[in-house]
C-alpha cells in the first residue's frame, strides 16, 4: 500500500501504547492471501468492491454494537436492518448462558513482547470456560479469524498484561461468534444474503455435500429475513499464534522503511 508520509502510515497501522507505537494485528494480516476476497474482487471488479466494502463495514459497526450491549444486558434501540439477527442472538445467548464482562467490551489491548496492539471484541464465559471472543459478520469462518485471535491469546497470557488490565481469570481459549442474517427460498431452501448493497443467492446444499437445485431465479418463494448464529470454540492456539508471528515478521519485511521511518524499527 502506499502511503502519503509517516504520519498517515502510523495513523493507518497502529496504536499509540503508553507513549509506544504498535503496528495492529488486523493491519499485520493484511499481508495474508485471502482468496475469498480475491474472488470477490473479480466478481464485482475493484471500484464496486470498494463500495461495497465500506457499507459492509458500516454495517458490521452497527451489527457489533448492537450484539455488544445486548450481551452485557445494556438497553439498545435496535435498528431494524439489525433487529432479526439481534433477535436470534438474544436467544441463543441464554440457551448458552454467554456472558461479556462489561470492563473488556472493546478493549484495546497490546503485546508487550512481541510488539503489536488491537482491540478485542469482548473477553466472554460460556460453559465455564474464560476466553477472547470475535463477533463476525460474515458469510463463514476463515482462516486469518484464526490468527487474529491467536495474536489476542498471545497478548493477554502475559502476565505484564494481565496486570496491566487486571484480568479476572487466566485466558483459556478463544471463540468466533459469527452473525448474520438471510432469507430463505421456502421452494429450494436456497439462501438469500444481502450485505453492504450486493444480493447474492446460494443453492442448499444436501448434508452439507453436494448442490440442491435451485428454482429459477424468478421462481423464489423467500421467506422473511431470519438471522442466523453460529458459535465455534478453538481451543487449540498456538499453531496459529507461530503464524500470526511469522505473518508480523513478513509485515515488517515488507514495510520495513514505513517502520524504520517511525522509529519502530531500528
Amino acid at each position: 500500500m502506499w502511503y502519503k508520509d509517516a504520519a498517515q502510515f502510523k495513523s493507518v497501522s497502529g496504536h499509540e501504547v503508553d507513549g509506544a507505537w504498535y503496528p495492529r494485528v488486523t493491519r499485520i494480516l493484511s499481508v495474508k492471501a485471502k482468496p475469498a476476497l480475491d474472488a470477490f474482487l473479480k466478481e464485482v471488479g475493484m471500484e464496486a468492491a470498494e463500495e461495497i466494502k465500506a457499507k459492509s463495514a458500516e454495517e458490521g459497526t452497527v451489527m457489533h454494537e448492537v450484539i455488544q450491549k445486548i450481551a452485557v444486558g445494556e438497553k439498545i434501540s435496535v435498528p431494524e436492518a439489525a433487529r432479526p439477527a439481534a433477535e436470534a442472538f438474544g436467544i441463543y445467548q441464554k440457551e448458552r448462558s454467554i456472558f461479556f464482562h462489561p470492563d473488556f467490551v472493546e478493549r484495546p489491548i497490546w503485546s508487550g513482547a512481541h510488539r503489536y496492539a488491537g482491540t478485542v471484541d469482548a473477553l466472554a464465559e460460556i460453559d465455564g470456560k474464560f476466553g477472547v471472543l470475535d463477533i463476525k459478520t460474515s458469510a463463514g469462518f476463515y482462516p486469518e479469524y484464526n490468527l487474529q485471535t491467536g495474536a489476542y491469546v498471545q497478548a493477554l497470557q502475559e502476565p505484564a498484561i494481565k496486570r496491566a488490565l487486571s484480568l479476572p481469570r487466566d485466558i483459556e481459549t478463544r471463540w468466533i461468534l459469527r452473525v448474520d442474517q438471510k432469507k430463505i427460498c421456502k421452494r429450494c431452501s436456497a439462501s438469500l444474503r444481502e450485505k453492504g448493497g450486493r444480493i447474492k443467492v446460494r443453492s442448499a446444499r444436501n448434508n452439507g455435500a453436494s448442490l440442491v437445485s435451485s428454482c429459477p431465479e424468478e421462481e423464489h418463494e423467500w421467506d422473511e429475513i431470519k438471522g442466523e448464529i453460529e458459535l465455534k470454540e478453538f481451543p487449540y492456539y498456538m499453531r496459529d499464534i507461530k503464524a500470526f508471528l511469522a505473518a508480523k515478521t513478513l509485515w515488517e519485511w515488507e514495510n520495513d522503511y514505513w517502520l524504520r521511518q517511525v522509529g519502530y524499527l531500528k
